[in-house]
């Protein structure tokens, strides 16, 4: 990029030396501010390409306060700060900059970070512009299309969904007429799955007969303009009783944003999008929705009064109390909590584009399967798909393992190889617990990241790469740079699109989902029939708030499948307690390692005491397969994998052993 710079620095050494290297790489200098209030008045005279923003100045305002002038003004900026505090961090993100360079720097790490905040703020109002226009049409054909009004709802459903999230959707006439109610909605109950509610739906689900639902209808405030109400709570204040509360206690609905469109009658339909998260919908929604009226008011055209229950569709189906639900699209990935819809959403997003992911979340809740969704959605996915373990590699071996060594490099080095960022190259690198890479690290992989070429240990020659990078903790990394153990500059450039994963004690009722899924699937791993689950087994695991996530989940049911007789229903085989967990920024991994201890202990145990049963015997009648219903080979698989040895269990003279 070459273009006008505006630097706001109040030591004016480094301000000087900034403006001697802008001048030299082709930057034209439109002046240096030590203040908010100078920096004001130079946008004022001359509106700059880009400013580099120090977050200590002169005056009361601090750089933080003029980010936020400078978002409104569309104008990127990048921060320059040896301030790395968790507060200050905190402040600093939620003015979304484009940048973020820690004193002090290298010349080529301003250049290249000047390139990229430009690229970035170019790009995101380009990728925006191209999406909000694809939207348009794709409005405006569904505005044309010759179908029923509940029909028309769900289409524009589907393609604002991820724009305007939400977990229902409704629409209707405003005022009623007197008595009458004929609101359609759809309540999300999946990825791109959606169960109607027409007046008989609305009546049967809430538990209201037509004159109640009327008169519920009628206490409903009516808006003349768009409005967001963060609290559901709040509504009822406005009446003894509205819609908006039944629906708010009925689906567990926290937030909504209102729109009013007028139709060519004289009419007055109101759009209703309800959020299960509280302050879900800002300004930024609502612009978007006025800019779309004219096509909302063609949708709702077509009369409200005549729709019925429609038939089935590939994307409108009824709930699933027991199934597992699989998410389209996403391999690996069960349920339909609305957190998971919403991680997916964003996962959906940003799969089209080279933009770098933070994938935040504790430790077994499905991190990696968000990464794999991303690369399998992507114009990359017939190239490679590169796991890095960052926590699993030695500190000494993880640069040549990340960017390759020439023979000799090193003690043991007997040959050239090739690193993780070069076999990724034309595909994806997905880097595993960025958290645990040590400082010297974070500093090679910033440069990688930023200069997109890797060096060999031993070599002198770069080699240049064309990698997306997805990164994945389970660290509050804005807590890691507060301490001084993660960098600055390294989290702003991976923190370009953060996905956050919910905890499954977050996401519950997609429990009975996946203890489903993962019975059927070890049931016909160890060759038995799904007996289903007991009602107690249920009650325990929803009561356990799961500190391991879906993989603790999956060991519970993997020990409750293999100690089950495959006569009755599945029970659970060990007491699941919430004593002493507890949620913490890095999840306790001493405490998950004393979990699985204890879920192989106890499975340990048991396989012992029928070992000691059937006296030794595996194979055969009566021998310790056959009691516990398992193939032979796969007990003997379980036996070799718990280290259960023939001094395990007690004296015996059969010679049908080991």
């Amino acid at each position: 990029m070459s273009g006008n710079v505006l630097i706001v620095e109040d030591e004016f050494i480094v301000a000087n030396d900034l403006r001697v290297v802008l001048k030299q790489a082709g930057y034209k200098v439109n002046g240096i501010s030590a203040s908010v209030e100078e920096a004001d008045e130079s946008i004022k005279k001359q509106k700059p390409d880009l400013v580099i923003l120090d977050i200590q100045l002169k005056g009361k305002l601090s750089g933080i306060d003029f980010a936020r002038t400078l978002r409104a003004e569309n104008i990127a900026f990048i921060y320059l700060s040896a301030n790395s505090s968790q507060k200050i961090l905190e402040e600093a993100k939620s003015t979304e900059p484009d940048g973020f360079l820690v004193k002090p720097f290298r010349e080529k790490d301003l250049l290249v970070s000047l390139d990229i905040a430009w690229y970035r703020h170019t790009h995101s109002l380009d990728s925006k512009l191209r999406q909000e226009t694809l939207l348009q049409k794709q409005m405006s054909d569904i505005s044309q299309e010759v179908l029923d009004a509940d029909q028309k709802l769900l289409k524009m459903a589907g393609v604002i969904q991820p724009f305007v999230p939400f977990d229902l959707i409704a629409s209707g006439t405003r005022p009623f007429k007197t008595g009458q109610f004929n609101d359609l909605a759809y309540l999300r109950i999946g990825f791109n799955e959606y169960q109607f509610l027409g007046k008989k739906e609305f009546a049967t689900i809430l538990g209201l007969k037509d004159p109640a639902l009327a008169m519920v209808a009628d206490n409903s405030p009516i808006d003349t303009d768009a409005n967001i109400y963060d609290d559901l709570s709040a509504v009822e204040m406005s009446a003894p009783v509205t819609l908006q509360k039944v629906l708010a206690d009925t689906f567990k609905l926290k937030s909504y944003l209102v729109l009013p469109v007028a139709l060519h009658n004289g009419l007055v339909v109101h759009y209703f999008f309800y959020s299960r998260q509280p302050n879900a919908y800002s300004t930024r929604h609502i612009n978007l929705l006025q800019s779309l009226k004219t096509h909302l008011s063609d949708v709702a055209q077509t009369g409200f009064d005549t729709a019925e229950s429609p038939a089935l569709s590939s994307n409108m189906v009824q709930p699933k109390n027991s199934a597992a639900i699989f998410q389209s699209g996403f391999k690996g990935i069960i349920g339909n909590h609305p957190l998971l819809l919403s991680a997916l959403d964003l996962t959906m997003q940003v799969a089209p584009y080279t933009t770098s992911v933070l994938i935040l979340g504790e430790s077994g809740t499905g991190k990696e399967n968000i990464a794999r969704s991303i690369h399998s959605n992507s114009p990359r996915k017939n190239g490679p798909f590169v796991k890095v373990n960052c926590a699993a590699i030695p500190s000494a071996l993880i640069e040549s393992e990340l960017f390759g060594h020439e023979k000799g490099a090193f003690t043991g080095a007997s040959e050239k190889r090739k690193g993780k960022f070069e076999q990724a190259n034309d595909g994806t690198i997905f880097l595993d617990e960025i958290g645990e890479l040590p400082l010297d690290m974070q500093v090679k992989l910033l440069r990688v990241l930023q200069e997109k070429e890797v060096e060999y240990i031993g070599s002198s020659i770069s080699k240049k790469v064309n990698v997306r990078i997805i990164a994945a903790t389970n660290r509050n990394l804005e807590k890691e740079v507060a301490k001084g153990t993660f960098r600055l500059d390294l989290y702003y450039r991976l923190n370009v699109f953060p996905i956050t994963l919910p905890a499954l004690r977050e996401r519950k009722s997609d429990i009975p989902a996946l203890t489903e899924f993962f019975a059927n699937k070890f049931c016909h791993e160890f060759g038995r029939l799904f007996p289903g689950v007991a009602e107690s087994m249920m009650e325990g695991l929803n009561a356990y708030d799961w500190p391991g996530n879906i993989r603790e989940l999956e060991n519970v049911i993997e020990q409750s499948v293999i100690l089950n007789d495959g006569k009755s229903k599945l029970e659970l085989k060990r007491s699941l307690t919430n004593k002493g967990i507890e949620s913490t920024d890095k999840l306790n991994i001493a405490t998950l390692e004393d979990v699985k201890n204890i879920q192989r202990e106890t499975e340990r145990e048991y396989i012992i005491s029928i070992l000691r049963k059937s006296k030794g015997l595996i194979r055969g009648a009566n021998g310790a397969a056959e009691l516990l219903n398992l193939k032979p080979t796969t007990l003997e698989s379980r036996m070799a994998k718990l280290g259960i040895q023939r001094e395990d269990f007690t004296n015996f003279t059969e010679s049908n052993k080991f």
